[in-house]
């Protein structure tokens, strides 16, 4: 079965123009660095650690851990897929003024779409609509502002980042069914 392709939509091409235009070396790498905040692997790692802590705990905690373990590797395994299904160039394969100024390359160039990163940051994003005052609004904020690295760097149109957040979200409350977070079981 052969990819379908994602072309970027005209407000895609002018927010990466927009990116080109703003970008500069030092401001790349903080927002490289920043990024690092949604890999999957740190994200899984920290994730199991939280799990296996969390296995001495009182029964709330350790839904807690199983859910977001369970997001953490849901969210891993669906972009992957998706990526095999959908084609999209991403846009810094596209410039060379914005790797003049310190745009980074970053993925395999056709697996722009959905963004990953921005999908485990729409998990964690809605799983933070259980926390309480002010780490849900401290998670919201800053699953919102690593997602938009994503567009700074580069590595993804502004349609990547919106279907991966929107998608992350889903999956959340999805798994919420099966682990029964939310039902009382969040953290203090």
């Amino acid at each position: 079965m052969r990819p379908i392709m994602v072309p970027p939509t005209l407000l895609d091409r002018e927010v990466a123009a927009t990116a080109v235009r703003h970008a500069h070396a030092a401001s790349e790498q903080v927002a490289g660095a920043l990024t690092w905040g949604a890999d999957e692997h740190i994200l899984i790692i920290a994730a199991a650690a939280f799990w296996l802590l969390s296995r001495k705990r009182s029964p709330q905690i350790r839904t807690v851990g199983t859910h977001f373990l369970a997001a953490s590797v849901v969210t891993t395994i669906v972009p992957h897929a998706l990526k095999h299904v959908f084609n999209q160039r991403r846009p810094d394969r596209l410039t060379v003024v914005g790797h003049l100024h310190g745009v980074p390359v970053s993925g395999r160039p056709n697996d722009a779409f959905p963004s990953g990163h921005a999908m485990h940051m729409g998990a964690l994003a809605s799983a933070a609509s259980s926390f309480d005052q002010p780490y849900r609004e401290l998670t919201w904020t800053a699953a919102v502002g690593i997602s938009l690295t994503r567009i700074y760097v580069l590595a993804h149109w502004t349609s990547d980042v919106v279907a991966g957040f929107a998608g992350g979200y889903l999956i959340d409350r999805l798994l919420r069914r099966w682990t029964g977070y939310g039902r009382g079981a969040t953290p203090s």
